[in-house]
């Protein structure tokens, strides 16, 4: 595989993430699930990747064939239990989840500040505060797109950001969503939630 295969991998993976976890699935993102569209890899890659991709391409077998609203009806509840609530099971932001910050306090304000280094800002159409899972992936997807267009100092913004903040609370809040998910697709969720973070830094140790 080469190089832009590999970033058009990476890329499609985070965006399939940011899609699952920003807001319950719409009717577009389940059509395109159960249409074929998606792509799978050929050989393993590592536990949790490898745990999502079997429980996503079980999701789409089990359902080939429904109609599109039925699904996206199931998952729609299924998403507003684990997130929204009332009393949701995971509450998916990092200052939740740190013991070393406070919910919604210093805590965002430190991932703001991160992503201000970095001259980002989370777009406007995201709900969530911005250390909310979804934000946080987007913010990952912007160092990935750049460092395709030749940015090399994305891979220190995508390190520093794994180290400091990705990787000290999503594993947790992915074993959460597997725990509390009721089907295969969100089972996929939290395991590729885990194995994306784990991927992304590694690689980024190697290239910053």
């Amino acid at each position: 595989m080469d190089d832009d295969a590999i970033y058009a991998a990476r890329l499609e993976l985070v965006d399939f993430l940011i899609e699952a976890l920003w807001n319950p699935p719409t009717e577009e993102f389940v059509e395109s699930l159960l249409s074929g569209e998606i792509r799978f890899p050929t050989e393993g890659i590592d536990d949790d990747l490898d745990a999502g991709f079997e429980r996503l391409r079980a999701f789409i077998d089990a359902n080939e064939g429904r109609p599109i609203e039925e699904v996206q009806t199931e998952l729609n509840r299924e998403y507003t239990r684990i997130f929204v609530g009332p009393r949701p099971p995971v509450t998916a932001h990092e200052s939740y989840y740190r013991e070393d910050m406070d919910y919604l306090g210093k805590g965002k304000a430190m991932v703001e500040s991160s992503y201000g280094a970095a001259g980002w800002k989370p777009p406007e159409s995201y709900p969530e505060e911005a250390d909310y899972v979804a934000v946080e992936l987007a913010f990952l997807r912007r160092q990935i797109e750049r460092q395709r267009t030749g940015a090399e100092e994305a891979f220190g913004y995508e390190r520093v950001f794994l180290e400091e903040h990705l990787t000290r609370w999503i594993d947790d809040c992915a074993a959460d969503v597997v725990e509390y998910a009721d089907s295969a697709f969100y089972e996929a969720v939290g395991h590729l939630l885990s194995g994306v973070v784990e991927f992304e830094d590694e690689l980024a140790g190697q290239m910053a």
